[in-house]
């Protein structure tokens, strides 16, 4: 069990702070939640994008210290890669909850799996019910992965700092 940790301390580390990341994230959008309607899109796209701005400035130190071990000196430049590979993610956010939220609503979908299981819907307006489901289980998943992705191959990688003429001369000793 210990050997299985230890040849995935990254991916669980991850895990573990996307987890953090997103509660932080979550809770922002909940916030302004009660400032905004999230049935009106331009409202919508305001509490996603506050929440990505968040969990953006959340992830970044949290990630670069317990994640990757950062030693990149060059803490701006690492930064701007950090929040450009996360634009991508954050137009597939914004779309997703405009898509699942604003034009396709999943309330007719939830409606019918409440009765098919016998589940009443009283305490929770059918419209919140839809965007925390889809903000759970479409969104995060697919930004999650999308997100570890893009730091492990472009902000993070490995040797980010050697030149490449360093690597050429190292490719020609193999």
């Amino acid at each position: 069990m210990k050997k299985i940790l230890l040849n995935n301390r990254e991916i669980i580390t991850y895990i573990f702070v996307g987890i953090l990341t997103t509660i932080v994230s979550w809770f922002a959008c909940y916030l302004l939640k009660f400032i905004l309607d999230s049935e009106v899109t331009f409202e919508n796209f305001i509490i996603n994008t506050f929440g990505w701005i968040v969990g953006v400035c959340f992830s970044y130190p949290v990630s670069r210290i317990w994640v990757f071990h950062s030693k990149n000196k060059n803490i701006m430049k690492e930064f701007g890669g950090f929040v450009s590979s996360r634009i991508f993610t954050w137009f597939l956010d914004i779309f997703i909850m405009w898509f699942f939220v604003n034009l396709f609503s999943l309330n007719g979908l939830i409606i019918w799996g409440a009765e098919k299981l016998n589940i009443q819907l009283h305490s929770i307006s059918i419209e919140d019910l839809n965007y925390w489901i889809v903000k759970i289980c479409i969104s995060a998943v697919l930004v999650t992965i999308l997100n570890y992705v893009f730091s492990k191959v472009f902000v993070f990688r490995k040797n980010h700092d050697i030149s490449d003429d360093k690597v050429k001369d190292n490719m020609e000793e193999f």
